[in-house]
């Protein structure tokens, strides 16, 4: 059976491109990934539907391993690189740096998940629920619904793309609608500094509907705290004070309330990502104890010979000795980076690059199977709170004990950050994907070199978005740049590195604030990280997320008691969302090439900058349009499929 072709190998290859910028700007505007794997699973069946020739299972799962790094490189490139520009380091890096970062990591999570791949997808077959794989599996054999799925999903993404570009390029209607510019709010707004905000982005709504009601509401929550609470009481508080009542911070009195939440409150929303990040560590202990035990015996078994003899080609791994060298070569090629780029010319710099480079191997090593398990039990894994982890440690070590501080230092942790977080990225998709394998007869290996070379190509793709951006929009409020990207798991990851190795006092007092709110919220049951993720991002991204979350709630109320029919319309409103998100990111890539392309032109391009009053209530208009059109699609076109 054919199982790599020109044709796989072309759309894998598409798909890790489109879905690589796509996932970049969602996790660059909203700090969250998106999920790559099911969509790209609908396409390639769809595509295989239409073609000349129908794909094969095996074709598919290449088309899925390629496309899916577009995911694990975001989750380890976006999360992490972003801080560089954010701690103003960025001279001291560039495109080749920024690229081999999240690659190398990779393919460092890649080799350190092959020696126990038969334990988790074959030993303990049965024992764990995969729930990612099993519903991309799913998708994968039932081919004729894929390809309708593709038809619809595909429509949509053109909508999106076209309705965001609108706003975004155009501005046809403000991308953003804001009591700020209602006259009879206007005591709200300058004297007790409440403001109401609302992205009207297809992306950001789509992403609603997929996360769902709980999560969506926790996270608009956690924005209500910052915005109506918070920055009201500090703007009450600081009103009298001549000076900021934070060394370092401007005088409150003098501020709005975006200002005081950026200023301010954004802050105590790091503190809380931050601790958030350390609990959920801390809950998975009992998970990160049985990985652990199994890496343990799994090396005792190869050092004691018993590797077991791959029989078919469905067993049939990268070999070890080719493993090793891989790990032998990226390994190499991280230490001499951290030597002759990092710490050229610093003291010491070989001692320093070697610690480096034992701190990136060590740290990967220990949670690579973490991730990986997690992943196999529930289809999460806590990466940035592990990140968070090597960030601390790191910077602990290498400042403490090797006198590695300032921009060498901060970037220095940066970098291993950013290679731990690609290798568990990796290692957590990965695994998914073996599983599927194993389920439909892939050849491991395939998949295995499918993930090196997509990891290379989306390496690339998302180092320009940042990159883009970073020229375009910025990743911190500057004269230039009045409205940055918002990058919230890398300021986190700034703000840590920052406080640990920089040479300006940090706002201790806000960070322990944050982590104070965090524990609360802990103890009361709701998720932590979602409700601090709300306290951090500005308001605007999280009031459309509840929206969304309230068209789906709509969309599953509106089938009664019919569970059939409830599941069939939320699938089709679930189908018509992931559109939505793949093309309102990818108005947000176009959008920033065309900020490009103007700034080339000298402003020439056609703007109908309708940024008032009236582009105001239309922005808001056309979202109220839009998901009253996803709720209606979705009730007209799901249908209960009759029981057997």
């Amino acid at each position: 059976m054919t199982e790599v072709s020109g044709r796989s190998i072309a759309l894998g290859l598409a798909m890790t491109i489109l879905f690589s910028a796509a996932a970049a700007f969602i996790a660059l505007k909203l700090g969250q990934g998106i999920e790559t794997a099911i969509p790209i699973a609908i396409l390639a069946v769809g595509f295989s539907t239409v073609a000349r020739r129908s794909s094969t299972l095996l074709e598919n799962l290449q088309v899925i391993s390629l496309g899916a790094t577009a995911g694990i490189i975001v989750g380890g490139s976006v999360f992490v690189m972003p801080a560089i520009f954010v701690l103003g380091i960025e001279k001291q890096s560039g495109f080749l740096q920024l690229f081999l970062v999240p690659f190398l990591g990779a393919v460092l999570g890649v080799c350190l998940l092959i020696p126990f791949r038969r334990y988790f997808v074959a030993d303990m077959h049965g024992k764990l629920p995969f729930p990612e794989a099993t519903a991309t599996t799913e998708i994968l054999v039932t081919g004729e619904r894929g390809g309708r799925a593709a038809e619809v999903l595909l429509a949509s993404m053109g909508v999106g793309l076209v309705l965001d570009y609108l706003a975004l390029a155009m501005k046809t209607w403000r991308d953003i609608f804001t009591t700020r510019l209602l006259p009879s709010l206007t005591t709200l707004t300058m004297d007790l500094k409440a403001v109401f905000t609302l992205n009207t982005s297809c992306a950001v709504m789509g992403l609603g509907y997929i996360i769902g009601l709980r999560y969506s509401a926790i996270i608009c929550a956690g924005s209500v705290m910052s915005y109506w609470v918070l920055v009201p009481l500090l703007a009450r508080a600081g009103a009298q004070a001549a000076q900021g009542i934070l060394p370092g911070l401007p005088p409150i009195s003098t501020l709005g309330a975006e200002d005081i939440f950026f200023r301010y409150v954004r802050s105590i929303g790091i503190g809380g990502i931050f601790a958030a990040g350390v609990l959920s560590i801390l809950k998975m202990s009992p998970v990160i104890w049985q990985a652990l035990n199994q890496v343990v015996r799994e090396l005792w078994r190869l050092r004691s010979g018993g590797l077991r003899p791959v029989q078919t080609r469905t067993d049939s791994d990268i070999p070890m000795i080719h493993v090793a060298g891989i790990l032998t070569a990226t390994a190499f090629a991280i230490g001499l980076y951290f030597r002759f780029v990092v710490l050229a010319g610093q003291p010491a710099a070989t001692g320093k690059a070697i610690a480096a480079l034992i701190l990136t191997l060590v740290i990967s090593a220990l949670f690579a199977a973490v991730s990986a398990w997690a992943v196999a039990i529930i289809s999460i894994t806590p990466v940035s709170g592990m990140t968070l982890t090597t960030l601390i440690i790191s910077s602990v070590i290498l400042g403490r004990y090797f006198g590695l501080t300032g921009s060498e230092g901060m970037l220095s942790a940066l970098l291993i950050g950013g290679v731990v977080c690609s290798a568990l990225a990796m290692t957590g998709s990965m695994i998914t994907l073996m599983k599927i394998g194993y389920w439909i007869g892939g050849t491991p290996k395939k998949s295995q070199w499918a993930l090196i070379g997509g990891a290379a190509v989306a390496s690339v793709t998302v180092t320009a978005v940042i990159l883009l951006f970073a020229h375009t929009q910025g990743y911190v409020v500057t004269p230039e740049h009045p409205n940055p990207m918002p990058a919230p798991q890398a300021n986190a990851m700034a703000a840590v590195v920052r406080s640990t190795m920089g040479t300006t006092e940090a706002p201790w007092f806000l960070y322990g604030l944050g982590a104070v709110i965090t524990l609360l919220v802990e103890m009361t049951g709701v998720s932590p990280l979602a409700f601090a993720l709300g306290m951090y991002l500005p308001m605007e991204l999280n009031t459309p997320l509840l929206a969304g979350a309230i068209v789906a709630w709509c969309v599953r109320r509106s089938a009664g008691r019919d569970q059939a029919l409830e599941k069939a319309r939320h699938d089709r409103g679930t189908l018509v969302a992931s559109g939505l998100i793949a093309g309102g990111a990818l108005a947000g890539v176009l959008q920033g090439i065309t900020d490009v392309v103007q700034e080339w032109l000298g402003g020439k391009l056609y703007s109908f900058n309708n940024d008032g009053w009236g582009g105001n209530w239309l922005g808001l208009a056309v979202f109220v349009a839009l998901g009253l059109g996803v709720f209606l699609d979705a009730r007209a076109h799901g249908r209960s499929t009759p029981s057997s």
